[in-house]
Parts: C-alpha cells; sequence; structure tokens
C-alpha cells in the first residue's frame, strides 16, 4: 500500500508534457497584454480566408473531404502566423525598460553570434552593458541614460579595441529617449550591422576578449549588485 502511494505522490509532482497548444495559449496571453485586440484580429483573418477557401473550393468542385481539411488546416495555422508575427513585439514592449531587458532579445538572436549570460557592466543606478560578438565585430548594448552609462560603455569599449585590434566594436544605446534604440528594434539594428568578420574568426574574437575581460568584471562590479539576477523571467512573461 505505501509502494501505490509514494507512485501516485512521484507522478503528481511529475511535470505535465507542454504540447503545442500550450505554447500557443502562452503566446496568445502574452500578446494580449500589449494589444487587446489580437483575438479579434486572428478571428476576422480566420474568417475571411477560411470563407475565401471554401468558395474557392464550392466554385472548383473540390472534393468535399479535402476542403474540409484544408480549412480545419487554415484554422490552426492563422492564429500561429498571426501570433508569431506579434509575440516578440509585444513582449518587448511589455519588459522595456526594466532592468534586464536587453537579455530578453540577445536570447532569441544566438544563431551567428556568442552572447554574455551576464551584463559585463553595471552602475549603482543598475544601468547595465552587455557584449554580443559576430560577424559585425563586438557589439556593446547599453541599458539606461546615455550620459550616465558613456563611463560605463568607453571603459569596455577601449578594454575590447586593445585586445581585439582592427575588429569594429559597436555600440547601441536601448532606450525610449531621443537618440536612443528601441527595445522591439534592436534585433532589426543587430542584423544590420555590417559583416566584417568571417563567421571562423568569431568565436576566437570570443575568447580573446572573454579571458582578458574576466579577470577584471568583478572589479568593475558594484557591490549590491548580482549580474545574475538582470535576466528576464521567461516564467514571468507567461504570467505564471
Amino acid at each position: 500500500m505505501a509502494k501505490n502511494e509514494n507512485t501516485t505522490t512521484t507522478a503528481d509532482k511529475a511535470p505535465k508534457k507542454r504540447r503545442w497548444y500550450h505554447n500557443l495559449i502562452d503566446a496568445y496571453k502574452i500578446t494580449k497584454r500589449t494589444f487587446p485586440w489580437v483575438g479579434w484580429l486572428i478571428l476576422g483573418i480566420t474568417v475571411l480566408v477560411t470563407g475565401a477557401f471554401v468558395a474557392l473550393a464550392i466554385w472548383q468542385k473540390m472534393n468535399i473531404f479535402i476542403t474540409i481539411l484544408f480549412a480545419v488546416t487554415l484554422v490552426v495555422l492563422i492564429p500561429t502566423v498571426v501570433l508569431a508575427a506579434l509575440v516578440k513585439k509585444a513582449m518587448y514592449r511589455q519588459v522595456a525598460g526594466t532592468v534586464g531587458s536587453v537579455y530578453a532579445v540577445i536570447t532569441q538572436i544566438r544563431r551567428g553570434w556568442i552572447v554574455t549570460e551576464e551584463p559585463i557592466a553595471a552602475n549603482r543606478h543598475q544601468d547595465l552593458v552587455w557584449r554580443v560578438i559576430g560577424r559585425p565585430g563586438v557589439v556593446l548594448i547599453t541599458e539606461g541614460p546615455t550620459g550616465r552609462v558613456r563611463d560605463l560603455v568607453d571603459r569596455e569599449r577601449k578594454l575590447a579595441q586593445r585586445v581585439v585590434t582592427n575588429v569594429p566594436v559597436h555600440v547601441i544605446n536601448v532606450g525610449e529617449t531621443e537618440g536612443q534604440v528601441k527595445l522591439e528594434k534592436l534585433e532589426m539594428m543587430l542584423r544590420r550591422l555590417p559583416k566584417a568578420l568571417h563567421r571562423n574568426e568569431v568565436p576566437e574574437v570570443a575568447s580573446r576578449i572573454q579571458a582578458v575581460s574576466a579577470a577584471n568584471k568583478q572589479a568593475g562590479m558594484p557591490h549590491g549588485i548580482d549580474p545574475s539576477r538582470a535576466k528576464m523571467s521567461r516564467r514571468a512573461l507567461r504570467g505564471k
């Protein structure tokens, strides 16, 4: 009897397997927070596209089973496409202005980039500097007022230029004020940077910079700031 109770307890604690529709529901919840009209948009597009397809199928005298199959496919596919187009923008708008918001973006662009898991510099105001390295070179991304992060980013720029000469060092200031890049446009800005390195050179550049900056990292971090806590919680974004 005790064995059965233990088995039941273990089964109850096991996490439920996530299905594709769980992700779709999460995406809908995230998107609706920023775009309350998204449900009506999905419904309208679904009705229009499905209705047009059914009308075409009747006109062309298509097989009824094929028509139903394609109609059901459209009903499932259209919400997925709409949410895929809006969920990132909605998520970025929701976290914009919070400490560590840049992390929510750079974790989405890992392909072709080497991303630091923690900010490389911070100050007592919780302004942060992040570093990503890719074919455009070294990119320093700041959070906080441009004037207030200038000293932080200048120090990191000089370090990178000293370690890897002739490698471009770009600076992107993320924020809502004039001259800054909005969080939702950061990914686009990164992809628009001109290529300067071969893909095989990227890991070498990253390892050289990381080796030199590792020794200086803690010295550059003021007391009371834990960089690891600057990461955005994906669980929180799902509203859980």
